[in-house]
């Protein structure tokens, strides 16, 4: 594996009780490379995500994922979110008692130590929620407790700019966004994520697509890989859609 190879699948495979939903993923991304990963519902996308990530209803039968090199298949999800692992949920969930601004110190605490929750803290927390024109009150809320799903999206996108990831895992970020709240997310994926982050975004359409540039574009069907392009892929699926692009398994 060469050094600039960020983050790397191989030959991965899930299984959700008894059943195989993901079949042998190959998959690697470079430092700075943001890669799109389309494909129907019930494909397995989301599944491989959460599997990634650490989620305990998915199970990894097989292959193993490294990150800088380093082999973190087995690790628990909160040890893989300290290596600079981050997952945004397609159905981020609320956490009543909980504020957001104590979410948020926390896991920047747990992320970069203790030393990293002050006063810069709530500096850096207040200049990314303007930027992501999320009012100064949502702070002190309870997370994603009525929350709309747009906001829901927003404060993703937050934890994204303060946690700092190497690999971002977005599953499905553009999910209910209008297309106003979708060209601020998206703004804040590219700020987000520079030369230093690799990528990885899990959607069904090519919209999202038009403001978060991709390297490469994957097509994910049965729980596999069948088809890998550039940014034209993407365009492609739009116009023919899954059953019609040429070179995919059936």
């Amino acid at each position: 594996m060469s050094e600039a190879s960020l983050f790397v699948i191989e030959d991965l495979r899930v299984a959700i009780g008894d059943k195989e939903i993901v079949k042998g993923v190959n998959l690697t991304i470079r430092s700075g490379e943001k890669h799109a990963l389309m494909g129907p519902n019930g494909s397995g996308k989301s599944t491989l995500a959460n599997a990634i990530a650490g989620h305990p209803a998915y199970r990894i039968t097989g292959g193993r994922i490294l990150l800088g090199g380093e082999d973190i298949t087995a690790m628990a999800p909160d040890e893989k979110a300290r290596k600079g692992m981050f997952l945004a949920f397609q159905y981020p969930v609320a956490v009543p008692g909980v504020s957001v601004a104590n979410f948020l110190r926390s896991a920047v605490k747990a992320r970069f130590g203790a030393e990293a929750g002050g006063k810069d803290f709530r500096r850096v927390l207040k200049d990314q929620m303007r930027l992501l024109e999320v009012d100064d009150s949502f702070a002190a809320r309870y997370l994603n407790e009525g929350f709309s799903g747009g906001e829901k999206k927003r404060l993703e996108i937050l934890q994204l700019a303060m946690l700092q990831p190497r690999i971002a895992l977005l599953d499905e970020t553009d999910s209910g966004l209008d297309i106003d709240a979708l060209k601020i997310v998206s703004e804040g994926i590219n700020r987000s994520c520079g030369a230093d982050t690799g990528v990885l975004l899990v959607t069904h359409y090519q919209r999202l697509l038009n403001y978060v540039r991709p390297h490469h574009v994957h097509v994910f069907q049965g729980g596999q890989i069948v088809r890998s392009g550039g940014p034209e892929l993407a365009i492609e699926l739009d116009e023919k859609g899954y059953e019609k692009l040429e070179g995919a398994a059936a």
